[in-house]
């Protein structure tokens, strides 16, 4: 990501350069060349700052955008001519102020033109098909939702109805974990930024990034807890901590791993597995060993069978929100207590 700031930097410094080379005349006082020297600045920031923002646009937001560029450009000359006529200013000031002019409601109508066709598209879409459906709740997605990665799969199942919310807080962080120096932060980062493009290029989901922010709240975790009470929505996470706080503060969420653990096969008690001990358990005597699901199978007196598969039977299942582990013995000696 180091590269990409340098090129960025470079852009920059060429888009200066440019507006120099463009405005240069030996007689022109220093303040004007600097000016178009800003000037060329400020065009390759915006450059920038497009390239950004289509990174995470929808296709509805790139034509919105465009559309509003255009329609801004076209005002801005409209409104340069106008200038022109009504103060008769020096050709270069003039050029200097309908190039400003131009390229503020130009990048004005590409923000508005973003934000506002997409909801107008979809709301004229719900009027045509009759209006009378019932609004889903926003489904707000937190950042270790989106690196777990199994968000993706769900919402091309079809499962997850309503607007999938990303707020840009979400997005910084991350960005500022793929930016990390850390190889396995780095690395799970760009995993989470990978998950959220193939989540915008489903048809079946309605992807919205907002720009909304709370400055005033620390941590990222609060933020989309606060932003979920007043948009009326509901967090995406399989984060455990968030959960909790999330229910202490009224707000609904839905914990992937619970979904997860939701869809796992059903063990009851008396039904035998057959498993292998792999490591020794907190308990004296006992041994664990693990489902092909990633279920923890605690085994009685399983300690000396290190390294065995062995027939178990279950005695019980223990279902908490972080998991499922179930507890089990040995058949053979389920087997000797039964004929005892």
């Amino acid at each position: 990501m180091i590269r990409w700031y340098f090129v960025r930097a470079v852009i920059l410094l060429l888009g200066g350069a440019l507006g120099c080379l463009l405005g240069y005349d030996p007689s022109a006082p220093p303040f004007l060349m600097a000016s178009y020297a800003a000037l060329g600045v400020l065009v390759a920031l915006i450059g920038v700052i497009i390239e950004r923002i289509l990174r995470f646009a929808s296709p509805l937001g790139v034509i919105g955008g465009v559309g509003g560029g255009i329609i801004g450009l076209l005002v801005a000359r409209f409104l340069a001519g106008s200038l022109e006529s009504a103060f008769p200013w020096e050709p270069r000031v003039a050029s200097f102020a309908a190039g400003l002019l131009s390229l503020f409601l130009g990048y004005l109508g590409i923000v508005i033109g973003a934000q506002k066709f997409r909801e107008f598209w979809l709301s004229s879409l719900s009027a045509v098909r009759g209006g009378t459906q019932t609004m889903e709740s926003p489904k707000l997605l937190d950042t270790s939702v989106i690196i777990d990665g199994r968000i993706a799969d769900i919402c091309e199942s079809g499962f997850l109805e309503g607007p999938l919310i990303i707020p840009q807080f979400v997005l910084r962080e991350l960005q500022y974990i793929s930016d990390s120096p850390d190889s396995m932060k780095r690395t799970r980062g760009r995993r989470g930024l990978d998950i959220l493009r193939r989540i915008q290029k489903q048809t079946n989901v309605e992807v919205r990034i907002v720009e909304q922010d709370f400055p005033k709240i620390r941590g990222v975790d609060s933020k989309l807890l606060e932003l979920a009470k007043q948009i009326n929505g509901k967090v995406v996470t399989n984060d455990y901590n968030l959960n909790k706080v999330a229910e202490v503060q009224g707000v609904v969420v839905l914990n992937i791993n619970e979904l997860s653990n939701a869809l796992r096969p059903v063990v009851i008690p008396g039904e035998n597995l057959r498993v292998k001990i792999i490591k020794e358990g907190t308990e004296v005597g006992q041994g664990i060993a693990y489902l092909e699901d990633g279920t923890m199978v605690v085994v009685e007196a399983g300690r000396k069978h290190i390294g065995k598969t062995l027939e178990v039977v279950v005695t019980s299942v223990l279902q908490t929100t972080a998991g499922r582990m179930i507890f089990t013995k040995l058949k053979e000696e389920a087997d000797n207590t039964v004929s005892v």
